[in-house]
C-alpha cells in the first residue's frame, strides 16, 4: 500500500539557505535538502483505490498561487524535543488550501487529522538529544530568516515506511492558478491541466505485493 501525503515544495535557493543550519547538534538526524517540504495533509498507508480517488479529487482543487515566508526556527516536543523545524508564517490562502485537503480526505472516509495545522519545514530529527543542547542550538540561530517564496503548485508525495526524513517522491503535481488583476492569491482559479494519474495498478511503485 502507498504511504501518501500532500505538501508544498521549496525552491532550490530557499532549500540551500536552510541547509546552512545543518550541524552543531550531535545526535541530530539532518533531513536531506531535496526532501524539504511543507506538509499539508498526511494521508498515511492506504489502498490503491483510495489513493486513486484522492489523486482525482486533488485534481479538482482550484486555487490561486500565494506567497509564503519562513519566520525563524524552533523545535517540536517541548521538554523532550524530537524535531527541529523552520516555521512558516500562516496565511489565509495556506489555511484554506490545507483545509480543502482535509475535507477531501474526510469525504473519502479517512479519519480527521487530530493535530492543529502548524505549517513548517522539518530540518532535523533530534529524538534523544537533550533539551539543553537543542535550546543552545536554537539560541545560536535565533536571528535566522529564511526568506519567502511563491507556492505555484502543490504535490502528492509518496514515501517508504521508515523513521522519517525521506526519500519522498512526487507522484502527482497540481498547478495553482496565477493571480489575476492584482488579487491577493486566494480563492478560486480556472481549471489547469493535471498530470496523468500515476497511482493505482498502472504504477509499479503502488503495486500490491502478495
Amino acid at each position: 500500500m502507498p504511504r501518501l501525503f500532500t505538501g508544498l515544495e521549496l525552491p532550490d535557493d530557499l532549500g540551500l539557505s536552510l541547509s546552512f543550519l545543518r550541524g552543531g547538534l550531535p545526535g541530530a538526524k539532518w533531513i536531506d535538502v531535496e526532501n524539504y517540504h511543507v506538509t499539508l495533509r498526511f494521508i498515511g498507508d492506504i489502498d490503491e483505490r483510495t489513493a486513486t480517488e484522492i489523486a482525482h479529487e486533488l485534481g479538482r482543487v482550484r486555487r490561486s498561487r500565494f506567497d509564503l515566508k519562513i519566520e525563524g526556527v524552533t523545535a517540536f516536543g517541548g521538554r523532550q524535543p524530537h524535531s527541529l523545524i523552520a516555521k512558516v508564517a500562516p496565511t489565509p490562502a495556506l489555511a484554506e488550501l490545507q483545509g480543502e485537503h482535509e475535507r477531501i480526505c474526510q469525504r473519502l472516509g479517512l479519519p480527521a487529522e487530530p493535530r492543529k495545522f502548524l505549517p513548517h519545514v522539518t530540518i532535523a530529527r533530534c529524538k534523544g538529544v537533550s533539551h539543553s543542547a537543542v535550546a543552545q542550538w536554537l539560541a545560536l540561530r535565533g536571528g535566522f530568516s529564511g526568506g519567502s517564496w511563491t507556492a505555484e503548485r502543490f504535490v502528492l508525495y509518496s514515501s517508504r515506511a521508515s523513521r522519517g526524513g525521506g526519500p519522498y517522491i512526487v507522484e502527482e503535481a497540481f498547478e495553482l492558478e496565477a493571480a489575476r488583476g492584482g488579487g491577493l492569491g486566494v480563492g478560486l482559479g480556472r481549471a489547469t491541466p493535471r498530470l496523468p494519474p500515476i497511482v493505482g495498478r498502472n504504477h509499479p511503485r503502488f503495486a500490491t505485493t502478495a
